[in-house]
């Protein structure tokens, strides 16, 4: 589904990725770890269009991404979260994930203008699909609160609602466990499955090797921008390059293997 081929880029003289490559299988959820620093984050935002390769080439379903906005690779069924929680916390929950919705309703201008019946019926489906998304992640509940009235892990799940609601393919989640308790992570790994069970392929980035081990079918590894190991959980947990370059410490290595 997704394919970076010997993928660089560079900023001045400073190379963060260097001959990258990753395939993403559709309907697999597949993992990306690494050391901070080592170029994660940059892979997301070349394949969102926020940055472009210095060289190599990237697709979705067969088509590049190369040179695509934002807004394109969206509809084309791309869709993340990120590090940092990016919600209006003053709409309630419902309205957020309403407005992930905008390029599906087709109303128009002069719809919403005068109210016809066509904006009335668009947005009661968007509103009913709006719900449906929220009690994926067990927060139908509360859909008239105000975001901002959210615990923190219940604003990371509010994140991942809203990123649904593009009606993605392809969904990127940006360390969507950084900040969680341990009770919290378990709720997310077991949503996160039911999403993927629904027909959702995801790829990830995560500090936390437990639940990382615990869901990916399979994790690349990137140390200094370049990709130092590929495969299954149980290949990456014992893979001497990456205990040296990213579990290093005692601690680290028993929480992997543990």
């Amino acid at each position: 589904m997704l394919k970076l081929q010997s993928i660089s880029k560079s900023f001045g003289g400073l190379h963060v990725l260097q001959d990258v490559n990753i395939e993403v299988p559709q309907g697999t959820i597949f993992g990306l770890i690494g050391p901070n620093g080592a170029g994660k984050t940059t892979v997301f935002n070349l394949i969102t269009g926020l940055l472009e390769p210095s060289g190599g080439t990237l697709s979705f379903d067969g088509r590049s991404l190369v040179g695509a906005k934002p807004h394109q690779i969206t509809r084309r069924g791309i869709s993340r979260t990120f590090q940092n929680i990016r919600i209006f916390k003053e709409m309630s929950l419902l309205e957020n994930v309403v407005v992930g919705m905008h390029r599906h309703l087709g109303y128009g201008a002069v719809g919403l203008l005068l109210a016809s019946p066509g904006y009335r019926a668009a947005e009661r489906r968007a509103r009913e699909r709006a719900l449906e998304l929220l009690s994926w992640v067990k927060l139908e509940h509360k859909a008239h609160e105000t975001a901002d009235n959210l615990s923190y892990g219940d604003q990371r799940k509010l994140e991942l609602a809203r990123a649904l609601a593009t009606e993605p393919k392809l969904l990127l989640l940006d360390e969507p466990v950084a900040g969680m308790n341990t009770g919290e992570k378990v709720d997310l790994m077991s949503e996160i499955e039911n999403i993927k069970a629904r027909g959702y392929t995801i790829f990830m980035i995560e500090h936390d090797m437990r639940f990382v081990m615990g869901l990916c079918e399979r994790i690349a590894v990137l140390n200094f921008g370049r990709i130092i190991a590929e495969g299954r959980p149980e290949e990456i947990r014992t893979n001497p390059m990456v205990i040296e370059a990213y579990l290093g410490r005692e601690d680290d290595v028993e929480e992997v293997q543990a």
